[in-house]
């Protein structure tokens, strides 16, 4: 009696570890580029209350 090979590629369970891999992958993925977006709105944030500060409150009275 001989017992299969694990992790031959005719074995389901392979495939279905390297689905499960992929879809680790994918929300690997996806978390890092939510956090990047996040980041990115921050700084756009933040450089615009800088810029609102810097310029002061009396900047909307000036003459154009």
């Amino acid at each position: 009696m001989s017992l299969p090979m694990t992790g031959s590629p005719d074995m389901p369970d392979t495939r279905d570890d390297a689905a499960t891999r992929a879809a680790s992958r994918q929300r690997q993925r996806r978390a890092r580029s939510i956090a990047i977006a996040i980041a990115l709105a921050v700084l756009v944030v933040l450089f615009y209350l800088v810029t609102i500060v810097k310029l002061g409150p009396g900047v909307m009275e000036r003459p154009l």
